[in-house]
């Protein structure tokens, strides 16, 4: 039942993010007409977008709540614990939420963006060491092993991966110190923000979907508050935007649902799996992709990124292994006692 869990979060969270992408860069990318022969433009507000992302992930975890019958408010069964309490860590995670994609989008005015990838690669190392720094956490000896074969798999791979001489130029022109900097902040903060979303998970004994709909609704009330000062146009200019090129609106939902979906999906594995694992499923998913690429389009890798492909799986191969259920004695004779009665049964 475990390993059946395991395989449709996996799925739910690759084809939902994978169509989550494509649509991203739909929005972001695109040439939007008016059909009056006004030059195309381009969406350009990210902090609006996310905010629309996180209400439809919250009524999404609503409707989720309702339908499934269980609770919109957790009950604090611990008595050392509270509710506002639990609120006010549901606040803190929406803040470093919303905080820490900024960091990301500012690295890529200094950095290239396959130096912001592979940074991303190597998420799995920040969300250990904010575990064990901030919560004291303790991993097997495996989980080491792990971690570390996986994140240099996928680094190698995306090292190796070939690059043209442009491409090359360019990486060498826009890195910069101040880039890597931000980017690091930005892993942090993710460490961070998976941290606490597990020790949370720890102490409360709450749904995923909870988790979810909380978070997302302090997301969205802080990023629209943010949206709201005088000084920050973008609130404005983004209604204008869609107000001068509707299919805009289309898209931007279709993004929205999407990616509240895969939230679904996300929360799932953060409570049943924990963060390791969630991130470990993100960090794979773009090898997975370009390895589909590879096959579906009879692309070449060189024996190092092959090399680096086997460490991937050999990280998630010991994972598997180790974490496979371990069947007692008891459960062993229970099983060959109804193997025999059935061959009683059949001769």
């Amino acid at each position: 039942m475990t390993f059946i869990k395991v395989v449709f979060t996996v799925l739910g969270i690759y084809g939902c993010f994978l169509t989550w992408g494509v649509l991203q860069e739909r929005v972001s990318t695109t040439p939007y007409y008016d059909g009056e022969g006004t030059k195309p433009q381009r969406f350009r507000y990210f902090i609006f977008l996310n905010t629309i992302q996180s209400l439809m992930a919250s009524i999404s975890a609503f409707f989720y709540i309702r339908f499934a019958g269980k609770q919109l408010i957790p009950v604090i069964h611990n008595s050392n614990l509270s509710l506002s309490t639990l609120l006010l860590r549901f606040l803190q995670v929406a803040f470093l939420g919303a905080i820490g994609s900024p960091f990301g989008y500012a690295s890529l005015k200094h950095i290239d963006y396959l130096t912001l990838v592979l940074g991303k690669s190597c998420k799995l190392i920040p969300v250990m060491l904010m575990n064990i720094i901030l919560y004291r956490k303790k991993f097997p000896l495996y989980k080491y092993v792990v971690v570390t074969l996986i994140t240099l798999g996928v680094s190698g791979f995306m090292i190796l991966h070939p690059v043209s001489e442009n491409k090359k130029k360019a990486a060498v022109a826009t890195s910069s110190f101040y880039g890597l900097a931000l980017l690091t902040i930005n892993l942090l903060i993710d460490g961070v923000t998976n941290s606490t979303q597990d020790d949370i998970f720890h102490k409360y004994k709450i749904s995923g979907q909870q988790m979810m709909f909380f978070m997302n609704l302090f997301s969205t009330i802080l990023m629209f508050i943010w949206l709201l000062f005088p000084w920050n146009p973008e609130l404005g200019n983004a209604l204008a935007f869609c107000h001068l090129f509707p299919n805009v609106i289309k898209d931007i939902l279709l993004f929205s649902l999407c990616g509240a979906i895969g939230q679904c999906f996300i929360f799932i594995a953060l409570e049943n799996f924990g963060s390791l694992f969630l991130v470990t499923t993100t960090v794979t998913r773009k090898l997975f992709t370009i390895l589909l690429s590879v096959f579906w389009f009879n692309h070449e890798l060189n024996w190092g990124q092959w090399v680096a492909v086997g460490l991937v799986f050999l990280g998630i191969g010991l994972e598997a292994f180790i974490k496979q259920p371990k069947i007692t004695k008891d459960e062993q004779l229970e099983f060959k006692n109804d193997y025999e009665n059935i061959k009683k049964e059949k001769y």
